[in-house]
């Protein structure tokens, strides 16, 4: 009935508006309703493909090495870019000379602000090779030669000249009077403070029985992608081709094509593989430009990579915020208020991803006031990172909570469970689903909560944290698909997306396969290009299988109807006689079958082609993920040093397509969540601007030594308000708990306040030593 409603909508209107969350913040945006939206697969549907732990599509090319990433295309007569960097934080570039460079055999083309004109940069709004520096890092200039060894050499031979002016790292910094200017219209953010509040937070804490306060900070992490930024360019008379390591290839497509001022239909990008992004490579790279103006120039292909000193320094970070927090409560624990007063240094720019959106959405209370300051500072520019903002906003609130729960004398994980939200009080709407409570229930009992014992080994405190998770994750349109059922039975889904390495050519596979009715392994999935694919969004937010996914469904579903029209002809039976099973089409209550191959034998040339798009997002419902996680660390009280013992995380992500590949992801997330907990820190320089640890020998990374025993997992069931899938997303969640969970465990041991990320021995040392 929902289906045969939604399809008379559809015939009144064909475009609406719809919102969806992306990365933490909405969007409203225009949706053409699907002519096909498939009713919802239920929580008890009966699915043979999708929910099973199928290999990788890609699983022989990787672990054989044939997978082609963007670091390994090579092109007939290729030459390789080389990108001159700013040694100073704050400036002016007053002298440049690249004839020496080109001087040099084998260097073909140097390129710099009077080249190029004034190409503006999406990401930041700066210009590529601005003559005034606003961080250490920037391009200024770029060439190409025969090696990337003689590019590199070529770079030492280019005379710059500075006009070196003073530079504002910090919030305080920056917020200082008479600071050095960061952008032409001050070192504030336009529009901020950024205030939201609903109730009266002054009425709520005169409630209160209880009131904390405390300040928490968290430093610069950086993204430290196994394979960093980069692309190739290849001109063809007017037609460009980039190959770029994105998670975007129409969101590239779109940023080169304005920059070189191009139609769209003269750039091609592809994107095969793919060595992680985690949310720093959602437009046209630094490298994509470069390396298209260079192939221009020249009239051959160019290649341009990041170095790992580069990547580190000028490829987006999450940044650095320090966090007010003011909660009040009755001695009962009944949160009466939360108050958050924000500052978050942006570097040279960025979008306003602040903590302050958990805040609002993780418990149940009346009065919420939060106030989030955005500066801009002499240092590379912030980007996403996966749950942008929650992350950050999550340490300070669940630590918060810990001490809120510590002065009340009531059990951490009690006093969320008494402030579980029933409803989506920032939006004054329901959850489309949320079973956060049953994750509470099932990860106390796995992990032993109520039998926590502190006993650690000698010179050493043992101490349990908890703590809690929401975030979007709902996806929405536009994207689309197509499913192609060849004449010999193999089938071909094309849709515009891109595998950063989780695994979506499998899950895409197993959701064609099932539709159709069809054998997984017969399912090839083609993406990242955007000629023969068309269009969806990039893969950020945990939108991808969410939003993509149910465009595959419903591509296949068309393609099946077709499919089974022709099959009935053929069969003499009615097309509601007919069901598929394994690339058989069978009649029931008859012996008489057809495979998928013999009906497009039959067909000959008839090619079946399946439409389908994401349609829009309930409008009276909030699509989120939740979960929690347990950790159980050691601290030597010695060293400072801090051991994770294990962590349980147990979340709710609606349906799981494949539960290998998604608890790969909570693994993931986990592991990257303990670095930022620990370890991950970017560390600049005061007086002179420039990072000290911008290599992964210096900015320390989890390693297998460091990984505890993981359990993680997901609860059964899916969300068919969300879409017809009933899946949500996976990717982000798993990092927002853990590095709370970690820093309220090392509390837990220690009897200290923790209120600084990462936990370093030395901070560490320092919170016991104040104890004392």
């Amino acid at each position: 009935m929902a289906a045969e409603r939604r399809a008379r909508r559809a015939r009144r209107r064909r475009f609406i508006t719809t919102q969806v969350e992306v990365e933490g913040r909405d969007e409203v945006r225009v949706v053409e309703i699907p002519e096909l939206d498939p009713a919802p697969w239920t929580k008890d549907a009966d699915l043979a493909v999708v929910g099973r732990r199928v290999r990788r599509a890609d699983a022989v090319e990787k672990v054989t090495g044939r997978a082609c990433y963007t670091t390994d295309v090579r092109r007939s007569g290729m030459l390789h870019a080389a990108i001159l960097r700013s040694p100073i934080a704050h400036g002016r570039l007053v002298a440049l000379d690249l004839s020496p460079a080109l001087r040099l055999p084998g260097v073909h083309a140097a390129i710099s602000r009077g080249d190029i004109g004034s190409i503006e940069l999406r990401e930041s709004g700066l210009t590529l090779f601005d003559p005034v520096i606003r961080y250490a890092g920037q391009p200024l200039a770029a060439l190409c030669a025969e090696s990337r060894a003689l590019a590199a050499a070529a770079l030492k031979r280019i005379e710059a000249h500075f006009d070196v002016r003073p530079h504002s790292l910090t919030a305080a910094d920056a917020l200082a009077p008479l600071a050095p200017q960061v952008r032409e219209r001050g070192n504030r953010v336009p529009g901020t403070p950024r205030i939201r509040e609903r109730g009266n937070i002054r009425q709520g804490l005169s409630q209160a029985d209880v009131v904390v306060e405390r300040e928490y900070t968290t430093s610069v992490a950086l993204h430290s992608a196994l394979e960093p930024h980069a692309a190739v360019a290849e001109w063809s008379g007017e037609h460009l081709t980039v190959w770029e390591s994105t998670q975007g290839v129409f969101g590239v497509r779109s940023d080169l094509a304005t920059a070189l001022n191009l139609p769209l239909s003269r750039v091609r990008v592809l994107q095969e593989h793919m060595g992680g992004g985690f949310g720093a490579k959602t437009g046209a790279s630094t490298n994509a430009l470069i390396a298209a103006l260079l192939a221009r120039r020249v009239g051959r292909p160019v290649r341009s990579v990041n170095s790992r000193e580069e990547e580190q320094t000028d490829s987006g970070n999450r940044p650095a915020t320090i966090q007010r927090v003011t909660i009040g409560a009755t001695r009962a624990g009944i949160l009466t208020a939360i108050s958050l007063d924000a500052q978050i240094p942006l570097g040279v720019a960025g979008w306003e991803g602040g903590p302050a959106s958990i805040y609002h959405e993780l418990y149940a209370c009346p009065n919420v006031r939060t106030s989030e300051t955005f500066v801009y500072t002499h240092a590379a520019a912030m980007s996403s990172f996966r749950a942008p903002g929650h992350v950050e906003g999550a340490f300070g609130l669940e630590r918060a909570m810990d001490v809120l729960a510590r002065e009340l004398g009531i059990d951490p994980l009690e006093l969320r469970i008494r402030n579980y939200a029933r409803r989506d009080e920032s939006k004054g709407r329901r959850y489309s689903s949320k079973r956060l409570d049953e994750c509470y229930r099932r990860g106390a009992e796995r992990f032993g909560w109520g039998a926590r014992r502190n006993t650690g080994a000698p010179g050493c405190l043992r101490g349990f944290g908890v703590a809690s998770q929401i975030w979007g994750g709902g996806g929405g349109p536009p994207a689309y698909a197509l499913v192609r059922i060849n004449p010999d039975g193999s089938i071909d889904v094309l849709t515009g997306t891109q595998d950063l390495g989780t695994g979506s050519r499998t899950v895409f596979a197993q959701i064609a396969a099932e539709s159709l009715g069809a054998r997984v392994e017969d399912v090839r999935v083609v993406l990242g290009d955007t000629e023969r694919t068309p269009y969806t969004g990039n893969s950020w937010g945990s939108m991808t299988v969410a939003s993509v996914g149910p465009a595959v469904r419903a591509a296949a579903e068309d393609a099946r109807s077709q499919l089974l029209q022709a099959a009935a002809g053929m069969l003499g039976v009615a097309v509601s006689r007919l069901e598929t099973r394994r690339g058989v089409v069978r009649a029931r209550r008859s012996r008489r079958t057809l495979s998928f191959g013999e009906i497009g034998a039959r067909l000959g040339d008839v090619m079946i082609i399946g439409r389908g798009s994401r349609g829009p997002n309930p409008r009276k419902a909030t699509l989120a993920t939740f979960g929690v996680q347990f950790a159980e660390v050691e601290v030597d009280v010695e060293t400072g040093v801090v051991r994770v013992v294990r962590l349980t995380a147990v979340h709710d992500s609606g349906r799981i397509i494949n539960p290998t590949l998604a608890e790969s992801q909570l693994e993931g997330g986990i592991i990257q969540g303990m670095g930022y907990a620990l370890f991950e820190e970017r560390v600049i320089d005061r007086s002179l601007g420039v990072a000290l640890n911008p290599t992964l020998h210096d900015y320390k990374m989890p390693t297998h030594a460091d990984v505890p025993a993981i359990d993680a997992g997901f609860l059964d069931g899916a969300d068919p308000l969300a879409n017809n899938l009933g899946a949500l997303g996976v990717a982000e969640p798993p990092i927002i708990p853990t590095a709370p969970a970690i820093a309220n465990a090392v509390a837990d041991a220690l009897d200290v306040e923790i209120a600084q990320l990462p936990l370093t021995p030395w901070r560490v040392l320092d919170a016991i030593g104040a104890r004392r």
